[in-house]
């Protein structure tokens, strides 16, 4: 469902990135311990923004990266998708 939806204006739809599941010395973490993900795929982009002149200024992230957002950044869609706003997203990691 969420592989269909256009976010509007500057928001980007992303898709979380699953964390590791055992720690480097080898121990599993269980699940209500584990931390939600700050890093995900971006799976669909808007238009972008409208200015004060009324034109539209695009958004600097494109679909198919990585990026990386704030703990509490955007709204819940879904078990594994965020909405946030480019704002929100504090970098793209280069692959």
């Amino acid at each position: 469902m969420f592989d269909k939806l256009k976010p509007l204006a500057d928001r980007v739809l992303v898709k979380r990135i699953k964390n590791e599941e055992k720690t480097a010395g080898g121990l599993y973490i269980p699940e209500s311990a584990k931390e939600k993900a700050q890093m995900g795929r971006v799976v669909a982009v808007g238009a972008g923004r409208l200015d004060k002149d009324g034109s539209r200024v695009p958004v600097d992230v494109a679909t198919g990266q990585t990026v990386y957002f704030g703990k509490y950044a955007g709204t819940e869609a879904g078990e594994d998708y965020l909405i946030i706003r480019e704002d929100e997203i504090l970098g793209v990691v280069e692959q």
